[in-house]
């Protein structure tokens, strides 16, 4: 890769990833003792989150630049949904002393980016359909081993409610064809513990949204960094 090229890369990374990172990066502490030490729940809430940031992520990028209105629509389903499932993540994992991520993971960034890339082009809506299809396969996977083996009830519970949402989901995208006709106008916050409930049940998409911003703000600005710091050196 070239100066110019490793440069305007990381840049459109940046660009890419904000408003996707959000969230604690050490959640508070814990309350009444209300902890999980397995790491089979943890990981299943800091995977949630993750997973929860990318499609909202995902979602706002398809309604700016797919070709068609099935994904543009499907690509709202999935902001507002993952918002409010994400709300529900936070709070119990704020709950149980998890502390989570402030950003998807490198696979999920990279799927991320591969697809942006394509927008503008007839392209973009296979491959966001087909990285969506991925995903939430991949997310019912993780539900159903969480509702099989997890130790915390609170987050089984949370896994449970977002199982229906997930699969519908899964059914919009299936094979990387859209289905949207099917998609509700709304969904209700999960019971995955009396916390995320009472504070996400009914958190505005309004109000969550630029939420997520702030943290996308912070992350772009440290890479934004990063990125001047390459130009100054290729420079010399």
């Amino acid at each position: 890769m070239t100066r110019t090229h490793r440069w305007a890369a990381t840049a459109f990374t940046c660009l890419a990833l904000t408003g996707i990172a959000a969230g604690p990066a050490i959640a508070a502490a814990p309350a009444d003792g209300a902890t999980t030490g397995h790491p089979t729940d943890a990981g299943f809430l800091r995977a949630s989150h993750q997973g929860n940031l990318t499609e909202i992520a995902a979602g706002k990028d398809a309604q700016k630049n797919a070709t068609t209105d099935c994904v543009k629509k499907v690509g709202k389903v999935l902001v507002r949904d993952h918002t409010k499932l994400d709300a529900d993540t936070r709070a119990l994992a704020d709950k149980l002393g998890v502390d989570l991520p402030v950003a998807p993971s490198k696979e999920q960034q990279d799927t991320l980016a591969a697809v942006m890339a394509k927008a503008g082009t007839k392209a973009y809506d296979k491959a966001w359909l087909d990285a969506q299809a991925a995903a939430h396969e991949k997310t019912l996977a993780r539900i159903d081993n969480q509702i099989a083996n997890g130790h915390n009830a609170q987050v089984t519970a949370a896994a449970k409610a977002a199982r229906p949402v997930v699969a519908m989901h899964l059914d919009m995208v299936r094979g990387g064809e859209c289905h949207a006709a099917s998609a509700p106008h709304a969904i209700h916050a999960g019971n995955g513990g009396q916390a995320a409930t009472n504070l996400a049940a009914d958190v505005p998409v309004v109000l969550a949204v630029p939420a997520l911003a702030v943290g996308g703000v912070l992350v772009a600005g440290g890479a934004f960094w990063a990125a001047s710091r390459i130009r100054r050196n290729d420079n010399r």
